[in-house]
């Protein structure tokens, strides 16, 4: 409990300083001048995109490793993103290999979880990281969104951060026109800072009276508290800062209506969304898991009325396998979409897919067997940033030398158990983090970054 007691010392812009339940009043210093806000820094930007439930691997197995690789059908569409693009095959979790439950929560963590799929605590997630170093030049430090299902961004203490899954809350976030006045929302603030400081009080109180498990639910619960107060400080210390401005026909499009079984127009409204965020550089790091992993993913605009869930249980079946495959070109196609609207869009002589590095991906590659080796990983842009692409980079290959995926239960293993057990996701995530200006030279079980995607 030491580290909450440690931050109620703290000077913010409401000219106060607080601890041990005093409140000092203090004279106007320079740090607390309107406006003065961090210097921004030349942007440098990261989104991560995750699909549940893995692939169709046997028609997703891209078999040449290299540059002159073919795309294979459920990526067609990256073809003419082919030089910013790099498909990656052979990644893993180490810690997440036969344990199927919860593999969409260490998705960016990488942590150990209980092979049950009970409780667990998790630990930081990249794009948090990232968002230390980045956000300090915007309104929002990182952006959380779910087209459906929950959050993929997990703080320090290993608690989950809410995530937005109403387009329009989203819009009014990032661009809405508050209807109250600006004192009106400061004293609103400031009641809710004061509110959050009685709650911590009183819980560092009762602490000291619980057990250990009662203790860690609570510290837990105090975390998540701590969290809101963060957000709270730092939307007083914008709120003097207007929000971006957007034309009339981007408001209109991104606020309509849309029913979530249009499922084409809504991915592609939440993309427009996450545009329209980093081009404002509202925030430089966006979270946005696509579906569920246990009842989401349905796509009736292309006839598939089933989860990817239950697509994924597909026990062979020829059909089954048929709408997986569809279902992966679906998704991959709205991944394109993303792309060309980031490069669509350009700044100081780049193209906002240039600073931006884009993860797309799954915790689960085969999942009718729960298998979550050779993880389904495409990684886009941040040219600017220093990543090279151009080829598919294969960890298999080296090992196994070349695929037959007319051996279904031959590839199936290859799905299930790393053939290169330092080929893992948290070397990919280390590499990004690096491009972040993160300076650190571990990540999780990272044993370097990938110097073939990295110039």
């Amino acid at each position: 409990m030491n580290h909450i007691s440690t931050s109620r010392w703290q000077l913010n812009r409401r000219q106060i300083l607080r601890g041990a339940g005093v409140t000092i009043a203090l004279p106007m210093l320079e740090c607390m001048a309107t406006g003065n806000l961090p210097t921004p820094t030349k942007p440098k930007r990261s989104v991560f995109l995750y699909i549940p439930n893995g692939v169709n691997t046997l028609t997703w197995q891209i078999e040449k490793a290299g540059k002159d690789y073919e795309l294979t059908q459920p990526l067609a569409s990256l073809e003419r993103h082919r030089d910013d693009v790099t498909p990656i095959s052979g990644l893993h979790h180490p810690k997440v290999i036969g344990k199927h439950h919860n593999c969409d929560k260490v998705w960016l963590t990488g942590a150990d979880v209980p092979g049950d799929g009970g409780a667990f605590r998790n630990t930081v997630s990249a794009d948090q990281l990232m968002a230390e170093v980045q956000g300090k030049s915007t309104r929002f430090a990182s952006l959380e969104m779910a087209i459906e299902g929950h959050s993929l961004a997990w703080s320090r203490d290993g608690i989950q951060i809410p995530a937005e899954r109403n387009a329009r809350n989203i819009f009014n976030l990032l661009f809405g026109i508050d209807k109250d006045s600006k004192e009106t929302i400061r004293r609103r603030l400031t009641k809710r800072t004061s509110i959050l400081d009685g709650v911590l009080e009183d819980a560092q109180r009762v602490s000291r009276k619980l057990g250990n498990s009662d203790r860690t639910k609570l510290d837990e619960y105090l975390t998540a508290v701590r969290q809101v107060e963060e957000r709270t400080e730092r939307a007083d210390s914008w709120l003097d800062t207007p929000k971006p401005k957007v034309d009339a026909s981007d408001e209109a499009r991104l606020t309509r209506k849309l029913d979530i079984s249009q499922v084409g127009e809504y991915h592609r409204l939440f993309y427009d969304l996450m545009v329209l965020a980093l081009r404002t550089d509202s925030t430089r790091v966006i979270t946005c898991m696509i579906c569920s992993e246990s009842n989401g993913g349905s796509i009736p605009d292309i006839g598939i009325s089933q989860t990817r869930h239950g697509l994924s249980h597909h026990n062979g079946d020829p059909e089954q396998l048929r709408r997986l495959t569809q279902t992966d070109t679906f998704l991959v196609e709205q991944f394109s979409y993303f792309l060309d609207q980031l490069k669509a869009h350009k700044e100081q002589g780049n193209t906002l897919l240039d600073t931006t590095q884009v993860l797309w991906g799954s915790g689960m590659a085969y999942g009718h067997s729960h298998g979550n080796a050779n993880l389904p990983t495409l990684l886009a842009g941040g040219r600017a940033l220093g990543l090279k692409h151009g080829q598919h980079v294969d960890f298999n290959l080296p090992k196994v030398g070349s695929y037959n995926v007319a051996d279904a239960i031959g590839h199936y293993r290859i799905c299930s158990r790393p053939i290169d057990a330092n080929a893992r996701l948290s070397n990919l995530l280390l590499t990004m983090l690096q491009r972040m200006d993160v300076e650190t030279e571990h990540f999780q079980d990272s044993v370097g970054a990938i110097s073939e995607i990295a110039s």
